[in-house]
């Protein structure tokens, strides 16, 4: 377990990402900036891998932002062009 995960956060660091419409509309109803997410990727706990989700690969992670609130995430791994999808970010249970 892990090489998802690694994957991504690879992408991400080199600047190989997207944002997904629903993301974007989540962290802005979560009052959360985009960056945040993306800055705390690095640190993230890897909760668990789909490699069998459809339409993409993904993981769901735990990330602690910049101002201490933790959120979980889904990132999806997009292998026809090498980047990776933020998905949607929510609030753990």
């Amino acid at each position: 377990m892990g090489q998802l995960f690694d994957r991504i956060r690879t992408a991400v660091s080199e600047d190989r990402l997207l944002v997904s419409w629903h993301a974007d509309e989540r962290c802005e109803e979560r009052e959360v900036a985009v960056w945040q997410v993306v800055a705390s990727l690095e640190d993230a706990r890897l909760l668990r891998e789909r490699p069998a989700s459809k339409p993409h690969p993904s993981i769901v992670v735990r990330q602690e932002l910049a101002d201490g609130t933790e959120v979980e995430v889904i990132w999806a791994w997009m292998p026809e062009s090498g980047r990776a999808m933020l998905v949607t970010v929510y609030s753990p249970q």
